[in-house]
């Protein structure tokens, strides 16, 4: 008898072997993958800001990224701003959709998944009358966000949607948005 396994190959952009290599090394030397992410952050004038991300810790030593990244935040003229940006939870929104969105280039690569577009549409929904005080039975951040995917690949929908699931499973976004974690502001 004869068994023939079809292997499917991709090409999506991402190094899946350079990633088992990396995640090898990581397995062996786990004080390696503590890694400590940072951005500075310079108030521009009203609530408009701008945070630029540049050097990080991990693999065991100061890292920098080949060029200093920057966001700047601000808020839409219905908050009496003068939308210079967008707005800091946009900012999360668009986080979250870009995690899930590599997450999905990712996996769909190491199962030899052909994307032809990936798009993201992610909402959340938020009460105004928490952040403004009029209300302190309501929360400050989103109540609901929803994120809906869009995606052109060769493979069946169901391929496509545990591909999605994975995504999430091994996303920091997602992990970050959906369990608080311990954080400390501060004044130096």
């Amino acid at each position: 008898m004869n068994i023939q396994t079809e292997v499917k190959t991709a090409d999506n952009g991402v190094d899946v072997e350079a990633l088992y290599e990396i995640k090898k090394a990581l397995t062996d030397m786990p004080p390696a993958a503590q890694f400590t992410w940072r951005a500075s952050c310079e108030w521009l004038g009203g609530v408009h800001s701008k945070s630029t991300v540049e050097g990080f810790f991990g693999a065991g030593a100061e890292q920098s990224h080949k060029a200093p990244y920057s966001v700047e935040a601000d808020h839409p003229g219905v908050f009496a701003a003068p939308d210079n940006a967008a707005t800091p939870v946009e900012i999360v929104l668009s986080a979250l959709a870009s995690c899930l969105t590599g997450g999905v280039a990712a996996v769909a690569q190491h199962r030899g998944i052909q994307l032809h577009s990936v798009k993201a549409q992610v909402e959340g929904d938020m009460n105004l009358h928490g952040i403004l005080g009029i209300d302190a039975d309501v929360r400050n951040g989103f109540s609901a966000i929803r994120v809906t995917f869009e995606v052109e690949a060769d493979a069946s929908k169901d391929e496509i949607a545990a591909v999605i699931a994975q995504s999430q499973k091994r996303s920091a976004v997602f992990d970050i948005v959906t369990n608080p974690g311990n954080v400390k502001v501060a004044l130096a």
